[in-house]
């Protein structure tokens, strides 16, 4: 199956498979956030905060996904890997502004490293679904070559 200009829709095939792992850690994410938020957010509100937006990145790059939005799903999943590395790193370094964990705490550690391999995968699948043909021959007004 095929859409606009030969690309494979991102929610089938294997990527129902990210969609799903994407679909977990929204719901875990999300949940996790808005009750730390309820919850204790004086405790650790950057950690907390940080654990609500997670969940809606993971959220919007699910349904993003899901229904082949392109627009939506390179922007969700780049945020997400800026994020998790960032915060991975920011976490390992000063362990001050992170005194409780988020999805993102130390790479993803508390989620078997997830969150740290789920953006690269999703960027690829990205890019791969959106390939049209990857051995077409050289169209007319292509230069040659030798």
């Amino acid at each position: 199956m095929t859409t606009r200009g030969g690309a494979r829709p991102t929610g089938t095939g294997p990527g129902r498979l990210l969609v799903a792992v994407y679909g977990v850690l929204a719901i875990a994410a999300t949940a996790r956030g808005a009750y730390q938020v309820g919850t204790r957010l004086a405790e650790a509100p950057l950690a907390y905060l940080l654990s609500l937006l997670a969940g809606i990145v993971y959220a919007v790059a699910t349904l993003a996904l899901a229904r082949d939005l392109r627009r939506a799903a390179w922007p969700a999943v780049a945020f997400e890997l800026v994020g998790v590395l960032v915060v991975g790193t920011l976490s390992v370094v000063d362990v001050g502004d992170f005194p409780d964990e988020t999805v993102w705490s130390r790479f993803g550690a508390g989620y078997g490293c997830v969150p740290l391999v789920l953006p690269f995968v999703g960027l690829w699948w990205l890019r791969r679904t959106s390939r049209t043909d990857v051995d077409t021959p050289a169209s007319p007004t292509s230069p040659a070559v030798g």
